[in-house]
């Protein structure tokens, strides 16, 4: 047999390998459209992006302990093309003056960038080529410099602060494909009007993004989307389109029906028209989806919410796997800049597992630590 030249990148670091992944070119663009590295002599936003991967996938607390550990291999620091470890004042002051913006073109960047090799994947008995999941999730933080939600505490106790992060996946990719940050305080519908799904498409929605008013401007530009239904919500009954009586321990649809749901568009009432259907699951819990698509077989409007979970996994790994409850920073800058990070190494874990052919996780709860530069 001939000598085997598929192995590339043999013998390199593993963090060396997963950086060497980012298109450079392209962040050097970013750098330049923004001037991010304006008034900068020697922390470059490169090296600032390297350190902050470094510290996100070491699992590291702080931006002091970030620093000391790549201290600690400043002889292999040649591996990134860095020659020593940035002071913690450095970096710290990079966190707070640089702007997030960079980092959050980048992510989007890097999206786009990405997008041919993620795309390979599709969700199977789902016909929709364009399906996406929105949601959004609130991490918790101890400074209150971004707004928390909830009841002030008592006894002048002082509130949390909390940051939000709104996201469109693509369900088929696992991919975010839209995503902002806010306040934790604010309303997830202002996000909504960011969405720009196309013709054709499917966006599958929680309970808790039951915007009538949205839904028929998606219908009226051919937009599907499936949602579950509010349990208090007032539906006019029009037709039982299906119906059937399930055994105890059977499940599956078990009824379909034609409905009005009513809304206002400022001081005028309308009409909106949808398909509602009941569906049972193997565990006896039972739900009601609507969408405005009456082509699909009902068992799919089923199945479309149920990948919906996809983005609730994403929201998991990203507070499970990743540090998003230590901070490397108090200023609202440096939280967004540390989050974007985090999207941007969530992305690259799932470029590095299509490109591994694996399906499970390339890295022990994406345990890189320092071992990985020896």
């Amino acid at each position: 047999m001939g000598k085997d030249n598929t192995k590339n990148l043999v013998c390199q670091p593993i963090f060396k390998q997963i950086v060497n992944t980012l298109p450079r070119e392209q962040f050097d663009i970013l750098v330049r459209q923004c001037g991010s590295d304006r008034y900068y002599k020697t922390f470059f936003s490169w090296d600032q992006l390297v350190v902050m991967l470094f510290g996100i996938f070491s699992r590291c607390d702080s931006m002091g302990e970030v620093c000391d550990g790549m201290r600690a291999l400043e002889g292999k620091l040649n591996y990134l093309n860095m020659d020593c470890a940035p002071a913690k004042s450095t970096a710290g002051d990079a966190l707070r003056e640089r702007s997030e913006e960079l980092f959050r073109l980048y992510y989007f960047a890097l999206i786009a960038y990405f997008r041919p090799l993620l795309s390979v994947s599709r969700k199977k008995d789902v016909g929709f080529e364009e399906f996406y999941a929105f949601d959004s999730t609130t991490v918790t933080l101890f400074s209150d410099v971004m707004k928390g939600v909830g009841h002030t505490p008592k006894d002048d106790g002082k509130k949390k602060g909390g940051l939000k992060v709104h996201m469109l996946t693509d369900v088929h990719a696992d991919t975010a494909v839209f995503a902002t940050i806010s306040e934790a305080k604010m309303h997830d519908k202002k996000f909504l009007s960011h969405l720009n799904p196309s013709k054709g498409s499917m966006p599958v929605f929680d309970k808790a993004y039951n915007f009538y008013c949205q839904f028929s401007d998606q219908t009226k530009e051919g937009v599907n989307f499936v949602c579950w239904l509010k349990d208090n919500a007032k539906s006019q009954l029009q037709e039982v389109l299906f119906e059937k009586k399930l055994k105890k321990e059977e499940s599956g649809v078990y009824e379909i029906e034609h409905i009005h749901l009513d809304y206002k568009r400022g001081k005028k009432k309308e009409t909106l028209c949808l398909r509602l259907v009941y569906y049972k699951d193997e565990k006896g819990r039972k739900y009601k989806f609507i969408t405005n698509n009456w082509e699909i077989a009902p068992e799919e409007v089923a199945l479309i919410y149920k990948y919906r979970w996809t983005i609730e996994l994403t929201f998991k790994k990203l507070k499970q796997n990743f540090q998003l409850h230590f901070f490397y920073s108090e200023t609202e800058n440096g939280i967004k800049t540390q989050v974007w990070c985090t999207l941007i190494a969530h992305l690259l874990l799932n470029v590095v597992r299509v490109l591994s052919g694996e399906q499970k996780g390339v890295f022990n709860h994406c345990g890189i630590g320092a071992d990985t530069l020896d």
